[in-house]
């Protein structure tokens, strides 16, 4: 793995690197998670202004909370995966979503990026005033179960989504 991982604001300047990242997403088919990139980046001007918007607080969705976005990326600046960190929790967020959501690129993932992500963004969340984390992955998703566990995870009570979905929920200290 690469040593020098750091997370970032979006900016302009990584507009070229983000759109590889997205569009490597893209094509794969799978769900992009977190929620966040989805959002389209066609104009990335306008995308930039959503998750400023967002970080601040500003034209949210009704019962959405601030969440603030942040990439990671390595010494090359070549964006391998994102994180939407939560400033507070919903009720949906108790449940299902927590206060971190993350992922890695496709082509990066079982390289270690996740787990040093978390706790890249452990360190962001308590910069927010965030002293104990939420996070959650779906009961499939073994490569998180055990980021989340190497990233002090401690298990709570399991939701059950009307789709019948397990979510494993966690509590980390930070």
């Amino acid at each position: 793995m690469r040593n020098l991982l750091q997370l970032v604001s979006p900016s302009f300047h990584l507009k070229e690197e983000y759109l590889s990242f997205y569009t490597e997403w893209e094509k794969s088919g799978e769900k992009m998670i977190p929620w966040v990139i989805e959002q389209n980046p066609h104009p990335f001007e306008q995308m930039l202004q959503f998750l400023q918007d967002h970080a601040e607080g500003k034209n949210l969705p009704e019962n959405w909370v601030a969440d603030s976005t942040y990439w990671l990326i390595d010494e090359t600046n070549r964006v391998l995966g994102v994180v939407n960190i939560r400033h507070s929790l919903s009720e949906f967020l108790l449940n299902s979503g927590g206060h971190i959501g993350y992922g890695i690129r496709p082509s990066e993932r079982r390289k270690g990026y996740a787990t040093k992500l978390l706790a890249l963004s452990l360190q962001k969340a308590k910069e927010l005033g965030i002293d104990r984390a939420l996070v959650v992955c779906d009961e499939d998703n073994a490569g998180s179960f055990q980021t989340i566990v190497k990233n002090g995870g401690i298990a709570d009570n399991d939701f059950v989504e009307e789709d019948g979905v397990v979510v494993k929920r966690f509590w980390i200290q930070i």
